[in-house]
């Protein structure tokens, strides 16, 4: 069992299982009934998601120094105590279950979801490496 971080949007694997959105904001223009039937997410869980403040920090960084400082804010918002139980939380499960935790954005390297896959490896999650 393990967990796969995934684009949302993005067609699902047949052993991706639950679909979990770690975004601030639902899908814009899609109505809340399609957002699992159109590949965004299942279950939103915005607890694994920046700060809107971090967010735009990420949007904006335009140098490796401006990538550093949103990683550093966003690592020290997940280490706020909710973020870090639920980080705990999926890294067990993942022993027991396939689930997939996913962003919009196109680049992984350039995405919160970067920092989430280090965060679950590093609490013991099994990861999927596609």
């Amino acid at each position: 069992m393990s967990v796969r971080i995934v684009r949302l949007g993005t067609s699902r694997r047949d052993d991706e299982g639950i679909r979990i959105g770690t975004v601030r904001r639902p899908p814009r223009g899609v109505p809340k009934s399609e957002f699992a039937t159109r590949d965004y997410y299942d279950v939103w869980f915005p607890v694994l998601a920046p700060t809107l403040d971090t967010m735009k920090r990420a949007r904006a960084a335009a140098t490796p120094a401006q990538w550093r400082d949103f990683e550093r804010r966003f690592r020290k918002e997940m280490a706020e105590p909710d973020a870090r139980h639920a980080i705990s939380l999926l890294a067990a499960l993942s022993h027991t279950t396939n689930f997939s935790v996913g962003c919009y954005c196109e680049d992984e390297q350039r995405c919160h979801r970067s920092v989430l896959r280090e965060l679950l490896t590093d609490a013991g999650a099994d990861m999927v490496v596609d």
